[in-house]
């Protein structure tokens, strides 16, 4: 079982859920977009000898909304998780992190990499890339679908499983167990039913986007050791330019394919995923070879 945990930002709380004990190896995970860290609630107990701590990042799940009327930007959850580490008492330690969440973490261990050892990515490395000459039209259409989501009417459910229903439908569709999981995390109790907890601000595109320079710029600067774990229906087959990216960098990325979705680690393949990471963390190759079928 997880224990709750909250740590107290300016003008902010957030909320996470702690597995281990300290003395284990420190590991800070990071959820998707509109997710929460009950997407760690499978994998999280099979990593035995860590010391995890999973956030539910600002606006996402219990924890409290960013103030103003501006959209989240990535570059704030990387301050946010560093604040949260330096109140855990942690100078160094791991990231593991989930489709935004592997962004997040990934952008983080290049902006401070002596304090990064290992970075463990499911379904994620780095963000969608932007040209300079798209700037002006993603400001723009920020500030537009900003504008309209003031008056967005928040989607009431009668029960939760109505919730959970709508959630396993979503872009990367979820056994009805895994959206269930995120559901009950993810929704507040309001008149005629339940909504989701998720600030709407979220759902808006960010004002500005890094191009390739930038991005290569903090996987560059970072240190840590890296791996990634692909859902084979996940990712892969979405953008088929993936593959051809990670070759990028041999000598600087561990990665594999796995059977599974978007949410792997959270549904059947989990035990798949905790054996990769546990060999991650124990400094092996992830070993796809090797593992059960």
């Amino acid at each position: 079982m997880s224990r709750e945990r909250t740590f107290s930002l300016p003008g902010m709380t957030l909320a996470a859920q702690e597995w281990g004990e300290p003395g284990g190896e420190p590991i800070l995970a990071l959820h998707g977009w509109l997710d929460n860290s009950a997407t760690f609630n499978a994998l999280a107990p099979l990593l035995p000898d860590t010391h995890i701590v999973a956030l539910d990042l600002a606006g996402h799940g219990r924890s409290g909304h960013r103030a103003g009327v501006g959209p989240y930007n990535i570059w704030e959850d990387v301050s946010e998780l560093f604040e949260v580490a330096d109140q855990l008492g942690w100078d160094r330690f791991s990231l593991l992190g989930h489709s935004r969440g592997g962004i997040i973490g990934m952008i983080a261990a290049g902006t401070f990499p002596e304090r990064i050892t290992r970075l463990a990515l499911i379904e994620a490395l780095w963000p969608e890339v932007h040209q300079p000459q798209a700037a002006p039209r993603q400001l723009a259409r920020s500030i537009l679908e900003m504008s309209a989501l003031r008056s967005k009417p928040l989607s009431v459910y009668r029960d939760l499983a109505r919730a959970a229903k709508a959630r396993a439908r979503g872009m990367f569709p979820l056994s009805i167990d895994a959206a269930r999981a995120l559901t009950e995390r993810g929704t507040k109790a309001v008149d005629g039913g339940y909504s989701w907890s998720t600030d709407q601000r979220l759902l808006a595109p960010s004002a500005i986007k890094l191009t390739e320079d930038y991005i290569e710029a903090f996987l560059t600067s970072a240190t840590a050791d890296m791996a990634m774990i692909l859902g084979r229906d996940g990712i892969p087959r979405l953008f088929s330019h993936y593959r051809e990216a990670l070759q990028r960098f041999p000598d600087r990325l561990d990665w594999i394919e796995l059977p599974g979705g978007h949410h792997l680690h959270l549904e059947s393949q989990a035990p798949q995923v905790a054996e990769c990471l546990r060999r991650f963390f124990n400094g092996q190759a992830l070993g796809w070879n090797e593992l059960p079928q």
